[in-house]
């Protein structure tokens, strides 16, 4: 038994987990006791047999390398027999995910902000992910809170830092600590799942592409797979290195912050398709030439297109999206005769029905896409099904949406998000919206008349389990909607979504502008829930 640190500590406030882990800026992550009581906590409460394995990674962002370095030392004093770890530290979260769920590790701890800003300043984050490899349960992250409530001490062992960029096994305190190649597992398991000779035939006659890393953690997994396994050539993936601070940049994957990416996509010298993921690999973004696909729109699109990838031919056995995401995937459940369940935010949601065979693709209309391949989203999962795709079909973006909507109709969407507003004006904002709930059905708002109003709640069909409060729903006549919710994963201030829909049939207009095809909808939501009256806000900070 190694020697073991008892260092004396108390509780910390506002350590209560998001939807996706603890994030708080750098600077309260580094204050003395902050990381290490939560990590403690985590340890404190987690089923784990005895000799279990622990992953640990992250996103490269700032203080990655730090808190790494004091996991191992934790996970030695408390009783762990291995820790796989990735080389530099760095593990995308559905490459974590592989990881745990390939080695057989009892959990994981995944140091990341996602799509949040790196750097000395900004944010940084930690989840722990079960056994199954997806985010720990509500269940699991209350207990985690709980013990932050009541923590009095943390351990360690005196041992110095590992080299993290040496690829290979030492001994801390007597527990074995693995460094590993943080690409090759992932890349693998990729290759066991599409049609990469199909992609690489398409490539060698003239699909071409432009991938943006957003010098975030997806470098190093798109260069290997794009250019290294399926030909597209050098300079492909741009953006491609991990930097502490993403460059400087907000390494989200949408309209604003990949700007330049839409630009060129838009463009005359456009390539055929264009991709971004995000600060920790989980989340896409896919336009084609002229073209940008909504990521609900996307979800739809590859649901009703899986079976062009080997893996998947013949077994969908049902798709999932969460509660904001639009009803397209609703569409091509419904014609495919497959089951299609509503979740609330959180991928965390995901997993039991994952793991009960429910549904094989997932989605999120914050750019999330994923399958049973791992229990995370994973953006360049979605990359590369959108090739097989068009490689196997041999049509471009444009083409595959059109023929879509021409099939399904169209659900036009968008997300405007109020961010960094003052807490009690967002407080104040939803509990009018809760209080108003009983009397807007039945109401007009310009040519909008409510059907349905309530607050969202969720019982899982696996375990029978709870979720209530996840947001607010106004239903209209005719299948347009308004859906108000709270974020969970900002560090400051509070962020307020809000997330218009509006289905047109297949006779409609499928091709029209989107602002112009919400503009009774944003009326609306104003008119609704006073949204410039609670925040100060005349306009939403980003649209995606």
């Amino acid at each position: 038994m190694p020697d073991i640190i008892t260092v004396a500590t108390q509780p910390i406030a506002g350590q209560k987990p998001g939807t996706s882990g603890l994030r708080k800026k750098v600077k309260v992550f580094q204050q003395p006791n902050f990381a290490e009581n939560f990590i403690q906590s985590v340890f404190d409460v987690v089923e784990r047999d005895e000799g279990a394995t622990l992953v640990i990674g992250g996103d490269g962002r700032f203080h990655n390398r730090t808190v790494i370095q004091q996991a191992i030392r934790m996970a030695a004093a408390n009783g762990y027999a291995r820790v796989l770890v990735g080389q530099g530290g760095i593990l995308s979260t559905p490459a974590a995910s592989n990881v745990i769920r390939k080695y057989g590790a009892s959990g994981g701890l995944v140091l990341s902000a996602s799509h949040n800003p790196g750097g000395p300043d900004e944010d940084f984050g930690i989840k722990y992910n079960i056994a199954n490899g997806g985010p720990a349960p509500e269940g699991v992250t209350g207990a985690i809170y709980e013990r932050t409530l009541t923590i009095d001490r943390w351990l360690s062992v005196d041992a110095p830092d590992i080299d993290l960029d040496a690829i290979g096994t030492v001994s801390v305190a007597g527990m074995s600590v693995e460094v590993i190649d943080s690409v090759a597992d992932y890349a693998d398991l990729m290759e066991t799942l599409f049609d990469f000779d199909a992609i690489r035939k398409a490539v060698a006659s003239g699909l071409t592409m432009r991938f943006d890393a957003m010098s975030a953690v997806t470098g190093p997994y798109a260069r290997e797979i794009l250019e290294g396994r399926l030909g597209f050539p050098a300079g492909t993936v741009v953006n491609g290195t991990p930097l502490e601070d993403f460059g400087g940049h907000h390494p989200d994957p949408n309209l604003i912050h990949a700007r330049e990416l839409y630009e060129l996509m838009m463009g005359s010298d456009a390539p055929d398709i264009g991709a971004a993921s995000d600060g920790d690999g989980d989340r896409n973004l896919i336009i084609g030439r002229g073209r940008f696909i909504t990521p609900s729109d996307s979800l739809a699109m590859l649901a009703a297109n899986i079976e062009c990838a080997p893996a998947y031919k013949g077994r969908l056995a049902g798709i999932a999206r969460s509660m904001p995401t639009s009803a397209a995937a609703d569409r091509v459940a419904e014609a495919l005769g497959v089951g299609c369940f509503e979740t609330p935010t959180g991928w965390k949601f995901f997993g039991n029905l994952l793991d009960a065979g429910k549904v094989t693709i997932c989605g999120e209309e914050s750019a999330g896409t994923g399958s049973d391949h791992v229990r995370e989203k994973d953006g360049l999962w979605a990359v590369l099904l959108w090739l097989n795709i068009l490689a196997v079909r041999g049509i471009s973006v444009d083409e595959l949406a059109r023929m879509h909507w021409a099939r399904f109709g169209r659900n036009y969407y968008a997300r405007h998000d109020y961010e960094g507003i003052e807490n009690a004006g967002a407080d104040a904002l939803m509990d009018g919206l809760k209080a108003a709930l009983a009397t807007l059905p039945g109401q007009s708002f310009g040519a909008l008349t409510v059907a349905v109003a309530d607050s969202f709640s969720y019982t899982d069909p696996v375990d029978g389990s709870v979720s209530e409060n996840q947001g607010i729903r106004i239903l209209f006549e005719g299948g347009s909607r308004v859906v108000f919710r709270l974020s969970g994963t900002g560090t400051q201030g509070a962020t307020l979504r809000v997330y218009l829909e509006n289905y047109v049939g297949t006779d409609g207009d499928l091709d029209a502008e989107t602002g112009a095809m919400l503009a009774d909808q944003i009326a609306a939501a104003e008119a609704i829930a006073g949204i410039t009256r609670n925040t100060g806000r005349t306009a939403p900070d980003v649209i995606t």
